[in-house]
Protein backbone atom coordinates (compact mmCIF):
# COMPACT_ATOMS: atom_id res chain seq x y z
CA UNK A 1 0.00 0.00 0.00
CA UNK A 2 1.29 3.65 -1.22
CA UNK A 3 0.55 6.57 -0.44
CA UNK A 4 2.22 9.43 -2.77
CA UNK A 5 5.03 7.21 -3.72
CA UNK A 6 5.82 6.62 -0.18
CA UNK A 7 5.41 3.48 1.63
CA UNK A 8 3.84 3.06 5.12
CA UNK A 9 6.90 3.69 7.22
CA UNK A 10 7.80 6.39 5.60
CA UNK A 11 4.37 8.23 6.35
CA UNK A 12 4.13 11.00 8.48
CA UNK A 13 1.49 12.06 10.57
CA UNK A 14 0.11 14.92 8.29
CA UNK A 15 0.00 12.18 5.79
CA UNK A 16 -2.24 9.92 7.67
CA UNK A 17 -3.90 12.56 8.80
CA UNK A 18 -4.81 13.23 4.79
CA UNK A 19 -6.23 9.95 4.83
CA UNK A 20 -8.56 10.04 7.38
CA UNK A 21 -6.61 7.78 9.93
CA UNK A 22 -5.66 9.40 13.24
CA UNK A 23 -2.58 7.38 13.81
CA UNK A 24 -0.39 8.16 17.59
CA UNK A 25 2.57 9.35 18.07
CA UNK A 26 3.77 6.29 19.89
CA UNK A 27 2.80 3.94 17.37
CA UNK A 28 6.04 2.64 15.35
CA UNK A 29 4.78 2.49 11.08
CA UNK A 30 7.45 0.01 10.83
CA UNK A 31 5.03 -2.32 12.66
CA UNK A 32 2.40 -1.35 9.62
CA UNK A 33 2.80 -3.79 6.49
CA UNK A 34 2.80 -1.76 3.47
CA UNK A 35 0.07 -4.62 2.60
CA UNK A 36 -2.32 -3.52 5.41
CA UNK A 37 -5.49 -1.19 4.42
CA UNK A 38 -6.74 0.89 6.99
CA UNK A 39 -10.01 2.86 5.94
CA UNK A 40 -10.28 6.58 7.12
CA UNK A 41 -11.97 6.80 10.51
CA UNK A 42 -9.83 5.04 11.92
CA UNK A 43 -8.14 5.52 15.00
CA UNK A 44 -4.82 3.39 15.72
CA UNK A 45 -2.88 3.73 19.68
CA UNK A 46 -0.90 2.03 20.94
CA UNK A 47 3.41 1.48 21.20
CA UNK A 48 2.61 -2.65 21.16
CA UNK A 49 0.25 -2.57 17.69
CA UNK A 50 1.47 -4.41 14.74
CA UNK A 51 -1.00 -4.68 11.62
CA UNK A 52 0.71 -7.77 9.25
CA UNK A 53 0.32 -7.92 5.50
CA UNK A 54 -3.19 -7.50 3.49
CA UNK A 55 -4.92 -6.72 6.76
CA UNK A 56 -8.18 -4.59 6.30
CA UNK A 57 -9.28 -2.56 9.06
CA UNK A 58 -12.37 -0.60 9.28
CA UNK A 59 -14.39 -1.62 5.75
CA UNK A 60 -17.76 -1.48 7.06
CA UNK A 61 -17.28 1.65 10.16
CA UNK A 62 -14.68 2.96 11.98
CA UNK A 63 -12.20 0.97 13.90
CA UNK A 64 -10.14 1.83 17.21
CA UNK A 65 -6.97 -0.33 17.28
CA UNK A 66 -5.20 0.34 20.68
CA UNK A 67 -2.24 -2.30 21.43
CA UNK A 68 -3.29 -4.85 19.33
CA UNK A 69 -0.88 -7.76 17.05
CA UNK A 70 -2.75 -8.43 13.90
CA UNK A 71 -1.06 -11.17 11.63
CA UNK A 72 -1.60 -11.80 7.95
CA UNK A 73 -4.97 -11.40 6.43
CA UNK A 74 -6.76 -10.57 9.42
CA UNK A 75 -10.05 -8.22 8.90
CA UNK A 76 -11.50 -5.97 11.61
CA UNK A 77 -14.60 -4.21 10.10
CA UNK A 78 -15.62 -2.02 12.80
CA UNK A 79 -15.36 -1.85 16.44
CA UNK A 80 -13.05 -1.58 19.39
CA UNK A 81 -10.13 -3.50 19.77
CA UNK A 82 -7.59 -3.45 23.37
CA UNK A 83 -4.81 -5.43 23.81
CA UNK A 84 -6.17 -8.19 21.64
CA UNK A 85 -3.81 -10.71 19.65
CA UNK A 86 -5.20 -11.89 15.78
CA UNK A 87 -3.17 -14.52 14.18
CA UNK A 88 -3.68 -15.13 10.51
CA UNK A 89 -6.81 -14.66 9.14
CA UNK A 90 -9.00 -14.16 11.99
CA UNK A 91 -11.81 -11.51 11.44
CA UNK A 92 -14.64 -9.78 13.37
CA UNK A 93 -17.57 -8.03 12.11
CA UNK A 94 -18.51 -4.13 12.50
CA UNK A 95 -20.09 -3.22 16.07
CA UNK A 96 -17.18 -5.19 17.91
CA UNK A 97 -16.28 -4.53 21.53
CA UNK A 98 -13.02 -6.52 21.97
CA UNK A 99 -10.90 -6.01 24.78
CA UNK A 100 -7.40 -7.16 26.78
CA UNK A 101 -6.54 -10.84 27.50
CA UNK A 102 -8.31 -12.24 24.18
CA UNK A 103 -6.30 -14.37 21.77
CA UNK A 104 -8.22 -15.16 18.10
CA UNK A 105 -6.12 -17.60 16.98
CA UNK A 106 -6.27 -18.54 12.93
CA UNK A 107 -9.28 -17.94 10.86
CA UNK A 108 -11.27 -18.07 14.17
CA UNK A 109 -13.80 -14.91 14.32
CA UNK A 110 -16.96 -13.28 14.87
CA UNK A 111 -19.68 -11.77 12.75
CA UNK A 112 -21.18 -8.15 13.84
CA UNK A 113 -21.82 -6.64 17.80
CA UNK A 114 -19.52 -9.36 19.92
CA UNK A 115 -18.17 -8.83 22.77
CA UNK A 116 -14.95 -10.31 23.75
CA UNK A 117 -12.71 -10.14 26.99
CA UNK A 118 -9.94 -12.96 28.03
CA UNK A 119 -11.45 -14.79 24.92
CA UNK A 120 -9.70 -17.55 23.78
CA UNK A 121 -10.74 -19.08 20.16
CA UNK A 122 -8.60 -21.77 18.80
CA UNK A 123 -8.34 -21.83 15.08
CA UNK A 124 -11.88 -21.85 13.30
CA UNK A 125 -13.88 -21.13 15.74
CA UNK A 126 -16.80 -18.92 14.69
CA UNK A 127 -18.80 -16.59 16.49
CA UNK A 128 -22.34 -15.11 15.10
CA UNK A 129 -23.71 -11.75 15.67
CA UNK A 130 -25.16 -10.30 18.98
CA UNK A 131 -22.89 -12.38 21.50
CA UNK A 132 -21.33 -11.81 24.52
CA UNK A 133 -18.30 -14.39 25.38
CA UNK A 134 -15.93 -13.30 27.72
CA UNK A 135 -13.66 -15.76 29.70
CA UNK A 136 -13.78 -18.54 27.73
CA UNK A 137 -11.35 -20.67 25.84
CA UNK A 138 -13.37 -22.65 22.69
CA UNK A 139 -11.69 -25.34 20.33
CA UNK A 140 -12.73 -27.91 17.72
CA UNK A 141 -12.84 -28.30 14.37
CA UNK A 142 -10.38 -29.34 11.14
CA UNK A 143 -10.92 -26.47 9.09
CA UNK A 144 -13.36 -23.35 8.11
CA UNK A 145 -15.98 -25.98 6.06
CA UNK A 146 -15.61 -27.96 10.10
CA UNK A 147 -15.53 -25.69 12.71
CA UNK A 148 -16.76 -24.83 15.98
CA UNK A 149 -19.91 -22.29 16.25
CA UNK A 150 -21.20 -20.15 18.66
CA UNK A 151 -25.17 -19.14 17.32
CA UNK A 152 -26.35 -15.83 16.84
CA UNK A 153 -27.86 -14.26 20.10
CA UNK A 154 -25.64 -16.33 22.76
CA UNK A 155 -24.06 -15.24 26.13
CA UNK A 156 -21.99 -16.87 28.62
CA UNK A 157 -22.93 -15.82 32.05
CA UNK A 158 -19.40 -14.98 33.91
CA UNK A 159 -20.85 -13.36 37.08
CA UNK A 160 -22.92 -14.64 39.97
CA UNK A 161 -24.97 -13.44 42.74
CA UNK A 162 -22.21 -14.15 44.81
CA UNK A 163 -20.67 -11.43 43.18
CA UNK A 164 -17.57 -13.51 42.03
CA UNK A 165 -16.05 -14.35 38.88
CA UNK A 166 -14.11 -17.96 38.76
CA UNK A 167 -16.34 -18.75 36.27
CA UNK A 168 -14.28 -19.40 33.27
CA UNK A 169 -16.05 -21.94 30.94
CA UNK A 170 -13.86 -23.99 28.84
CA UNK A 171 -15.47 -25.89 25.76
CA UNK A 172 -13.20 -28.87 24.29
CA UNK A 173 -9.26 -28.52 25.32
CA UNK A 174 -6.19 -27.44 24.81
CA UNK A 175 -4.34 -30.77 24.28
CA UNK A 176 -6.37 -32.01 22.14
CA UNK A 177 -7.61 -29.12 20.29
CA UNK A 178 -4.29 -27.38 19.29
CA UNK A 179 -3.75 -30.50 16.86
CA UNK A 180 -6.81 -29.38 14.84
CA UNK A 181 -8.26 -32.89 14.46
CA UNK A 182 -11.16 -33.05 16.92
CA UNK A 183 -15.09 -32.85 16.13
CA UNK A 184 -16.39 -29.36 16.31
CA UNK A 185 -18.67 -27.93 19.09
CA UNK A 186 -21.77 -26.42 18.59
CA UNK A 187 -23.68 -23.62 20.73
CA UNK A 188 -27.29 -23.09 19.74
CA UNK A 189 -28.22 -19.53 19.10
CA UNK A 190 -30.64 -17.71 21.72
CA UNK A 191 -28.83 -19.29 24.68
CA UNK A 192 -26.23 -19.36 26.67
CA UNK A 193 -23.54 -21.04 28.72
CA UNK A 194 -23.25 -21.01 32.69
CA UNK A 195 -19.46 -20.79 33.90
CA UNK A 196 -17.83 -22.57 35.25
CA UNK A 197 -18.28 -24.96 32.70
CA UNK A 198 -16.74 -28.10 30.50
CA UNK A 199 -18.10 -28.86 27.20
CA UNK A 200 -16.59 -32.06 25.24
CA UNK A 201 -15.55 -32.56 21.61
CA UNK A 202 -18.87 -33.15 20.00
CA UNK A 203 -21.42 -31.12 21.92
CA UNK A 204 -24.84 -29.94 20.62
CA UNK A 205 -26.45 -27.59 23.05
CA UNK A 206 -29.78 -27.37 21.54
CA UNK A 207 -30.81 -23.31 20.22
CA UNK A 208 -33.37 -21.47 22.90
CA UNK A 209 -32.01 -22.98 26.51
CA UNK A 210 -29.03 -22.22 28.93
CA UNK A 211 -26.37 -24.69 29.63
CA UNK A 212 -26.07 -25.22 33.18
CA UNK A 213 -23.99 -28.15 33.45
CA UNK A 214 -20.71 -29.59 32.23
CA UNK A 215 -20.87 -32.11 29.30
CA UNK A 216 -17.88 -34.46 29.61
CA UNK A 217 -18.69 -37.21 27.17
CA UNK A 218 -18.31 -36.57 23.38
CA UNK A 219 -20.74 -36.48 20.65
CA UNK A 220 -23.92 -35.75 23.38
CA UNK A 221 -26.91 -33.55 22.47
CA UNK A 222 -28.20 -31.38 25.20
CA UNK A 223 -31.79 -29.94 25.00
CA UNK A 224 -31.39 -27.26 28.57
CA UNK A 225 -34.51 -27.58 30.65
CA UNK A 226 -36.35 -24.16 31.71
CA UNK A 227 -36.34 -24.12 35.82
CA UNK A 228 -39.18 -24.78 37.25
CA UNK A 229 -40.85 -21.45 38.58
CA UNK A 230 -40.17 -20.98 42.38
CA UNK A 231 -39.22 -18.52 45.30
CA UNK A 232 -37.54 -18.63 48.17
CA UNK A 233 -34.98 -17.86 50.75
CA UNK A 234 -31.51 -16.72 49.24
CA UNK A 235 -28.46 -15.76 50.66
CA UNK A 236 -25.26 -14.17 48.50
CA UNK A 237 -22.17 -15.61 49.65
CA UNK A 238 -23.56 -18.71 51.04
CA UNK A 239 -21.66 -21.37 49.10
CA UNK A 240 -23.27 -24.75 49.00
CA UNK A 241 -21.06 -27.48 47.17
CA UNK A 242 -17.40 -26.16 45.88
CA UNK A 243 -15.97 -29.17 44.47
CA UNK A 244 -17.40 -28.88 40.88
CA UNK A 245 -16.60 -25.04 41.03
CA UNK A 246 -12.50 -25.32 42.26
CA UNK A 247 -12.08 -28.38 39.74
CA UNK A 248 -13.13 -26.60 36.54
CA UNK A 249 -11.33 -23.90 37.96
CA UNK A 250 -8.05 -25.31 38.03
CA UNK A 251 -8.65 -27.53 34.62
CA UNK A 252 -9.07 -24.19 33.49
CA UNK A 253 -5.81 -22.59 34.60
CA UNK A 254 -4.58 -26.23 33.53
CA UNK A 255 -5.22 -25.83 29.99
CA UNK A 256 -4.30 -22.23 29.99
CA UNK A 257 -0.59 -23.61 31.41
CA UNK A 258 -0.60 -26.09 28.30
CA UNK A 259 -1.26 -23.45 25.81
CA UNK A 260 1.46 -21.02 27.14
CA UNK A 261 3.88 -23.56 27.08
CA UNK A 262 2.52 -24.44 23.48
CA UNK A 263 2.83 -20.77 22.32
CA UNK A 264 6.66 -20.84 24.08
CA UNK A 265 7.81 -24.79 22.84
CA UNK A 266 5.72 -25.00 19.34
CA UNK A 267 4.37 -22.04 18.08
CA UNK A 268 7.72 -20.27 18.20
CA UNK A 269 8.76 -22.65 15.52
CA UNK A 270 6.62 -21.32 13.10
CA UNK A 271 7.75 -17.59 13.13
CA UNK A 272 8.76 -16.41 9.77
CA UNK A 273 9.08 -12.36 10.12
CA UNK A 274 8.43 -9.45 12.84
CA UNK A 275 4.89 -9.66 12.52
CA UNK A 276 4.73 -13.15 13.24
CA UNK A 277 7.07 -12.41 16.58
CA UNK A 278 4.98 -9.89 17.71
CA UNK A 279 1.31 -11.82 17.37
CA UNK A 280 3.63 -14.65 19.04
CA UNK A 281 4.72 -12.63 21.53
CA UNK A 282 1.53 -10.55 22.10
CA UNK A 283 -0.18 -14.21 22.86
CA UNK A 284 2.24 -15.45 25.39
CA UNK A 285 1.50 -11.70 27.43
CA UNK A 286 -2.52 -12.33 26.96
CA UNK A 287 -2.17 -15.89 28.52
CA UNK A 288 0.08 -14.06 31.12
CA UNK A 289 -2.65 -11.97 31.74
CA UNK A 290 -5.14 -14.39 31.55
CA UNK A 291 -3.56 -16.84 34.25
CA UNK A 292 -2.90 -14.21 36.29
CA UNK A 293 -6.58 -13.30 36.54
CA UNK A 294 -8.06 -16.93 36.56
CA UNK A 295 -5.75 -17.87 39.41
CA UNK A 296 -6.77 -14.31 41.42
CA UNK A 297 -10.30 -14.97 41.03
CA UNK A 298 -9.98 -18.41 42.49
CA UNK A 299 -8.14 -16.78 45.13
CA UNK A 300 -10.98 -14.63 45.73
CA UNK A 301 -13.32 -17.77 45.59
CA UNK A 302 -10.94 -18.94 48.68
CA UNK A 303 -11.48 -15.41 50.41
CA UNK A 304 -15.63 -16.37 50.55
CA UNK A 305 -15.47 -19.47 52.18
CA UNK A 306 -14.97 -18.22 55.75
CA UNK A 307 -17.97 -16.10 55.78
CA UNK A 308 -20.13 -18.85 54.07
CA UNK A 309 -18.78 -21.26 56.68
CA UNK A 310 -19.81 -18.84 59.59
CA UNK A 311 -23.65 -18.58 58.07
CA UNK A 312 -23.19 -22.41 57.08
CA UNK A 313 -22.60 -23.34 60.82
CA UNK A 314 -25.49 -21.76 61.78
CA UNK A 315 -27.44 -23.17 60.07
CA UNK A 316 -29.36 -26.89 60.05
CA UNK A 317 -29.53 -30.05 57.15
CA UNK A 318 -26.30 -28.84 55.38
CA UNK A 319 -24.97 -32.16 53.42
CA UNK A 320 -22.57 -33.89 54.50
CA UNK A 321 -19.51 -32.89 53.39
CA UNK A 322 -20.13 -29.01 51.86
CA UNK A 323 -18.52 -27.09 54.95
CA UNK A 324 -15.67 -29.39 54.99
CA UNK A 325 -15.15 -28.81 51.06
CA UNK A 326 -15.22 -24.87 52.08
CA UNK A 327 -12.89 -24.82 55.25
CA UNK A 328 -10.39 -26.90 52.95
CA UNK A 329 -10.41 -24.83 49.75
CA UNK A 330 -9.70 -21.61 53.05
CA UNK A 331 -7.08 -23.42 54.40
CA UNK A 332 -5.17 -24.75 51.57
CA UNK A 333 -5.35 -22.02 48.83
CA UNK A 334 -2.12 -20.54 49.76
CA UNK A 335 -0.60 -23.77 49.18
CA UNK A 336 -2.81 -24.39 45.82
CA UNK A 337 -1.32 -21.01 44.35
CA UNK A 338 2.16 -21.63 44.89
CA UNK A 339 1.99 -24.93 42.86
CA UNK A 340 0.15 -23.11 40.28
CA UNK A 341 2.12 -20.68 40.11
CA UNK A 342 5.33 -22.63 40.04
CA UNK A 343 4.15 -25.27 37.59
CA UNK A 344 5.35 -25.66 33.83
CA UNK A 345 6.62 -28.30 31.57
CA UNK A 346 9.66 -29.08 29.08
CA UNK A 347 8.62 -31.12 25.87
CA UNK A 348 10.31 -34.48 25.06
CA UNK A 349 13.48 -32.62 23.16
CA UNK A 350 12.55 -35.19 19.96
CA UNK A 351 9.22 -33.88 19.82
CA UNK A 352 10.12 -30.40 19.45
CA UNK A 353 13.62 -31.68 17.13
CA UNK A 354 10.69 -33.20 14.70
CA UNK A 355 7.93 -30.17 14.92
CA UNK A 356 10.84 -28.14 14.05
CA UNK A 357 11.59 -29.79 11.15
CA UNK A 358 7.44 -28.72 9.88
CA UNK A 359 7.25 -26.74 6.54
CA UNK A 360 6.88 -23.28 7.74
CA UNK A 361 6.19 -21.51 4.33
CA UNK A 362 2.76 -22.24 4.18
CA UNK A 363 1.95 -21.20 7.93
CA UNK A 364 1.34 -22.85 11.36
CA UNK A 365 -2.08 -24.36 9.63
CA UNK A 366 -0.87 -26.39 7.32
CA UNK A 367 2.31 -27.35 9.04
CA UNK A 368 -0.33 -28.85 12.04
CA UNK A 369 -2.24 -30.59 9.91
CA UNK A 370 0.37 -32.58 8.22
CA UNK A 371 1.31 -33.95 11.57
CA UNK A 372 2.72 -38.07 11.84
CA UNK A 373 -0.13 -39.27 14.28
CA UNK A 374 2.47 -40.86 16.21
CA UNK A 375 4.05 -37.24 16.89
CA UNK A 376 0.62 -35.76 17.66
CA UNK A 377 0.08 -38.50 20.10
CA UNK A 378 3.45 -37.43 22.28
CA UNK A 379 2.86 -33.76 22.20
CA UNK A 380 -0.94 -34.52 23.48
CA UNK A 381 0.54 -36.63 26.29
CA UNK A 382 3.16 -33.23 27.35
CA UNK A 383 0.21 -31.37 27.43
CA UNK A 384 -2.33 -33.44 29.27
CA UNK A 385 0.40 -34.19 31.87
CA UNK A 386 0.51 -30.20 32.42
CA UNK A 387 -3.63 -30.23 32.82
CA UNK A 388 -3.11 -33.35 34.92
CA UNK A 389 -0.64 -31.46 36.95
CA UNK A 390 -3.78 -28.52 37.73
CA UNK A 391 -6.16 -31.59 38.19
CA UNK A 392 -4.57 -33.29 40.96
CA UNK A 393 -4.78 -30.66 43.45
CA UNK A 394 -8.55 -30.65 44.31
CA UNK A 395 -9.14 -34.24 43.85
Amino acid sequence: MQFGGKALKQRTKADWKQLGVELGDEVDPSRIADGAIIHSGCRISGAETSIGPDCVIGAEAPAVIDNCRLGRNVELKGGYFSGAVFFDGANMGSGAHVRPGTILEEEAGGAHTVGLKQTILLPFVTLGSLINFCDILMAGGTSRRNHSEVGSSYVHFNYTPHQDKATASLAGDVPNGVFLDQPPIFLGGVGGLMGPARIAYGSVIAAGGVCRQDMLEEGMLLVPASPDADLRPYEPGVYRKIDRLVQNNLNYIGNLIALREWYRHVRVLFVRDDFDRAVVDGGLENLELVLSERIKRLGELAGKMEYSIQRLEKQSGIPEGVVESQKRLLAEWPDMKARLVALDSEPPEDFVEQMSKLPKDEGYVKALQSIDPALRETGRAWLQSIVDGTNVIWS
